[in-house]
């Protein structure tokens, strides 16, 4: 925590940033932090409690902290990997930020939980996570860190519907579905959800009808996961943030590996590889005209 403490002073002394953001004590528990001045940065810190993807706040829609500057951010290798995607799809340029690195053997599930990493606390990303460092970053700190417990729930999980029928999945999804309220948190929390306006509040024409009921979500969450398709870090925060514990990580991991077996991509954290999305092969099947 020193190492990186004294990174950001720095930073916000000589004036390179306008900001760092990264991570702080909070009442209940580790959350985002926004120092904007060098004496400051005593808050920060940084453990396997610091689960936010603070990529988040780069997005173009978030215009408060746009005009606070040029911004330091704190990122573990998923993270750095939604920054990438911002700026491989024109959202950010790469010398407006300054990345700190952070090495990272794995988070919680939630940040208010206190007790040591183990295999029944682990975040379901860490696990499918090869990354300990990540690779777009300007500076890099913290000493190396071990692979974090191997514990793939949601991975088992993913398999155990997989192996159900259609018509089952189908009813399994439309009952998980059907809790929702529709109030948009997994949206908010996304950092590849960055439309001005959303195709779920337009009304002329309606494209998403809007009330939380089966037709509505159905038509909201899949919509939502074909947008993410190739472009999904992983990161969780929507799933986290859902208040009534709608599994959204399966589907989007369940989307990532369609992805990565019909195109051969897995979301990077280098911006200059293109996503499928935004690329054309000559050898692409094309089966959805035919």
């Amino acid at each position: 925590m020193q190492e990186l403490r004294e990174l950001a002073s720095k930073l916000l002394a000589e004036k390179q940033v306008a900001a760092v953001i990264g991570y702080e004590q909070g009442r209940l528990g580790v959350r985002p932090a926004f120092v904007t001045d060098a004496a400051g940065c005593d808050r920060l810190l940084f453990d396997h409690r610091c689960v936010h993807n603070l990529a988040a706040y780069l997005s173009p829609r978030r215009t408060q902290v746009a005009a606070l500057g040029r911004l330091a951010v704190v990122v573990k290798a998923c993270d750095a990997r939604a920054v990438a995607g911002l700026i491989r799809e024109g959202q950010l340029r790469r010398e407006d930020l300054v990345l700190i690195g952070v090495r990272c053997g794995g988070v919680v599930c939630d940040p208010n939980c206190s007790a040591p990493l183990c295999a029944e606390n682990v975040a379901p990303r860490c696990t499918v996570c090869e990354q300990r460092e990540p690779k777009l970053a300007d500076h890099l700190v913290g000493d190396p860190r071990p692979a974090p417990p191997a514990s793939d729930r949601q991975g088992e999980r993913l398999k155990e519907l997989e192996a159900k029928p259609v018509a089952e999945r189908l009813a399994l999804w439309t009952e998980l579905l059907s809790r929702c309220t529709r109030c948009h948190a997994c949206r908010q929390v996304c950092p590849m959800c960055f439309c001005e306006r959303c195709i779920a509040d337009k009304t002329q024409p309606t494209w998403i009808e809007s009330s939380p009921h089966t037709r509505g979500n159905l038509a909201w969450h899949l919509t939502r996961a074909m947008h993410l398709a190739g472009r999904c870090v992983g990161c969780g925060e929507c799933e986290r943030a859902c208040p009534v514990q709608i599994p959204l990580g399966l589907l989007n991991r369940r989307l990532a590996q369609v992805v990565e077996e019909r195109f051969g991509y897995s979301v990077t954290d280098d911006p200059s590889v293109p996503a499928p999305i935004g690329a054309f092969r000559l050898d692409d099947a094309e089966e959805f005209i035919r």
